[in-house]
């Protein structure tokens, strides 16, 4: 599916990943390896929820220079399709309900390529 891109408001990044689709899957979909590498050090990720399927809560905090775990993402998955894509959006959280406010909707995608993975995220804000 091709989708239009708005200088604007929208970010999109594509990179061949050197390693196997299944383990850049799994930086994805594991919390311990997505706290890992979601925001920059010396910040710190804490996945809260990461309920894996349409529909399901992905909810994370961020802690900065030491200090407490803050609110970052209270997002729902819209798609999950096994090594291929997830698609989530803070426009809704967990269970469908409607977000008070509402950012961004990214759409990750996760394909084979000769050196590793062909990796594309596009973020609607």
């Amino acid at each position: 599916m091709t989708r239009p891109f708005d200088p604007e408001r929208d970010l999109s990044i594509s990179r061949i990943i050197k390693a196997p689709r299944a383990a850049v899957w799994k930086a994805w979909t594991q919390r311990a390896l997505f706290e890992r590498w979601w925001v920059p050090a010396p910040a710190r990720c804490q996945v809260v929820d990461m309920e894996l399927a349409p529909g399901g809560a992905f909810v994370t905090r961020i802690g900065e220079e030491g200090g407490d775990f803050q609110p970052h993402l209270d997002a729902c998955f819209l798609a999950v399709d096994d090594h291929r894509r997830i698609v989530f959006t803070n426009a809704l959280t967990g269970g469908w309900r409607p977000a008070e406010q509402p950012l961004i909707t990214a759409i990750i995608d996760f394909g084979d390529h000769p050196d590793g993975t062909d990796y594309s995220a596009h973020v609607m804000h």
